[in-house]
């Protein structure tokens, strides 16, 4: 299963289903049919080894999309063969019936070329193995950006902080112009201004018991919202942010709503490519806050 948007739609899609059947399956992180539905796709298409190939299309962030298929409603799946449109169906249907709908036009298992025989191993994707690669990344070529950034945000979530510094250093004249390396200043920020507390729960009772006083003392609740980022509370710190921006939206030069986009950031699982029948990171903690800020910020 994959994930598809408008910008690998062609590739994914279109050339992948003159070679074949590709499902498409338009879903929303809100629609609860559809989070019926998904996983019983997912089993079929394990269970059918290769007969088609599912992809995922948010009708949310994909409305290009939807709108060229003419989708009204969700779930609807349509089913693509050779780069056009043959059937689909709306609705979460049992298991049964998916594969009834899929029988119709795949062709018989028999069908099917042998399989390669050759099995890759596995990736080693451990936090040390992973770490290992990325520093290797680095000291490969110190220039790229986005090694660097995925290096320094999984010390930073494995409490490396000083191995977290070291890597920064050589950028951090960079964070006032790239996006990734203000996201982890604002971290490091965070971190620098949680230490500051020696008793956390103590300090977070302080923060609570003035803004029960005075719900506009912004400096106050940014404070708050440092103290959860440096215990990586993700959630708590965006709840805080989001009470500034409904208050006041320009706020120290949007400090608020900058640190939010930073936080979505640091939680969003990395984009990896990922081989067809297995699932890849999917957080809807990101959907949620992304589609909160976005109702904040143009209210």
């Amino acid at each position: 299963m994959i994930d598809v948007t408008i910008a690998n739609f062609e590739e994914e899609v279109v050339a992948a289903s003159m070679t074949i059947p590709v499902l498409i399956d338009f879903w929303a992180p809100w629609c609860g049919p559809c989070k019926s539905l998904g996983p019983i796709l997912e089993k079929v298409e394990i269970a059918y080894g290769g007969r088609f190939k599912l992809v995922k299309i948010d009708s949310d962030q994909e409305q290009q999309l939807g709108a060229a298929f003419g989708i009204r409603s969700i779930p609807t799946c349509i089913l693509m063969m050779n780069g056009q449109p043959v059937d689909g169906f709306a609705g979460a249907l049992p298991e049964g019936k998916v594969k009834e709908f899929l029988d119709k036009h795949l062709p018989p298992a028999e069908d099917l070329p042998p399989a390669e025989e050759a099995i890759a191993e596995p990736e080693d994707t451990s936090p040390a193995a992973v770490l290992e690669k990325l520093q290797a990344a680095v000291a490969t070529d110190p220039a790229d950006d986005n090694a660097r950034f995925d290096y320094i945000r999984l010390l930073l979530q494995h409490g490396q902080v000083e191995h977290a510094r070291a890597a920064f250093a050589p950028v951090v004249s960079k964070a006032p112009t790239v996006r990734k390396f203000e996201t982890l200043q604002h971290w490091f920020n965070a971190i620098e201004s949680g230490a500051a507390h020696a008793d956390a729960a103590k300090a977070q009772a302080g923060f609570d018991a003035k803004l029960a006083a005075n719900k506009r003392d912004f400096d106050t609740r940014y404070a708050l919202a440092q103290l959860h980022m440096s215990q990586q509370r993700w959630v708590p710190a965006m709840d805080e942010l989001l009470e500034i921006l409904m208050r006041d939206k320009s706020w120290n030069g949007e400090l608020a709503r900058k640190t939010f986009v930073s936080i979505l950031e640091i939680i969003e699982p990395p984009r990896v490519k990922v081989a067809d029948g297995q699932i890849p990171p999917d957080d809807p903690t990101v959907a949620t806050y992304r589609r909160r800020l976005s109702s904040v910020v143009l209210s």
